[in-house]
């Protein structure tokens, strides 16, 4: 039985408090679920950008999308996440992830690390977090268990998920290697099949079935998709026009063939919670509006 769908938009332009408040209240009238916010230098601050959020908004949860665990110290970290828990009414759900872009920590003069050793951080980090924000002695207190987001497609990544994520956020794209700066390339289907059967491998004990999250990140309601991803093609060596418009992370087409892929994604891959960067915040709205409830 497949969940019911959920919607995040992922808010990735910093503003002024009004244009802030007024964005926030914007994705609440679209019918959005999550309103979402990256750990990344040069965009809005977390913690304090949900609490704000929170004040202008009634109804959707608020979320990191994803904590750069690199740049957190657990217990001060943990401070945050009850604070905001409790600011914000008990609609806080924690993302986390390793950090992935070198030239950030560089700037930040924090260290970058191997990907195992970033993966130690980030289990070190949930432990403690988990032992921190149980403890009745702790202050400040969470209003509610604050469900835990966890992001990543490698096999170390798949297993800490498993292991500990109310919800298991994959990623159609892969770092380029060797490259600093955070670039990304797009992966194909079958590539994505295989990670998220890893993880369901992985997770077969848990007592309960996480929720899978899939990261959008271009949408067009078209009558020209091919149009839309051609920028797309451009830039990924041997990418075709037609595999670009296959990508799980793209979504271009009718309203009618964008719903369809959508539905098609959840029975493939099981991904009921679907995250869209804020640029797409509105051409994603329909969509929403047509699977609210299913």
């Amino acid at each position: 039985m497949s969940r019911p769908f959920r919607f995040g938009a992922s808010m990735i332009v910093p503003a002024p408090a009004e244009e802030w408040r007024a964005k926030c209240r914007r994705a609440e009238e679209l019918g959005y679920d999550v309103i979402l916010v990256p750990d990344h230098l040069g965009m809005v601050a977390p913690f304090p950008a949900l609490v704000a959020a929170a004040e202008a908004t009634e109804r959707p949860r608020l979320g990191t999308f994803v904590l750069n665990a690199r740049f957190w110290n657990p217990a001060l970290l943990a401070r945050e996440v009850a604070t905001t828990d409790a600011l914000t009414g008990g609609r806080l759900e924690l993302g986390l992830g390793t950090g992935y872009v070198q030239a950030e920590h560089d700037t930040a003069g924090l260290p970058y690390g191997s990907p195992g050793e970033r993966v130690d951080h980030l289990r070190r980090t949930i432990e403690e977090l988990g032992r921190l924000l149980g403890s009745p002695e702790h202050q400040p207190q969470p209003v509610r268990k604050v469900p835990l987001m966890v992001g990543g497609n490698g096999d170390r990544m798949l297993r800490l998920t498993a292991e500990h994520a109310d919800i298991a956020a994959f990623t159609g794209a892969r770092p380029v290697p060797g490259d600093t700066a955070g670039r990304l390339l797009p992966i194909t289907p079958e590539e994505l099949d295989e990670r998220v059967a890893r993880y369901q491998d992985l997770a077969k004990g848990r007592a309960e079935p996480a929720e899978l999250n899939l990261l959008i990140q271009l949408v067009a309601i078209t009558d020209d998709p091919e149009a839309t991803v051609r920028p797309l093609v451009e830039r990924v060596p041997d990418l075709t026009v037609q595999q670009a418009l296959e990508l799980p992370l793209v979504l271009a087409g009718t309203l009618e063939q964008i719903t369809a892929k959508v539905l098609a994604q959840r029975e493939r891959y099981g991904f009921s919670y679907l995250t869209v960067l804020e640029p797409y915040m509105e051409a994603f709205a329909p969509v929403v509006a047509e699977l609210r409830g299913r």
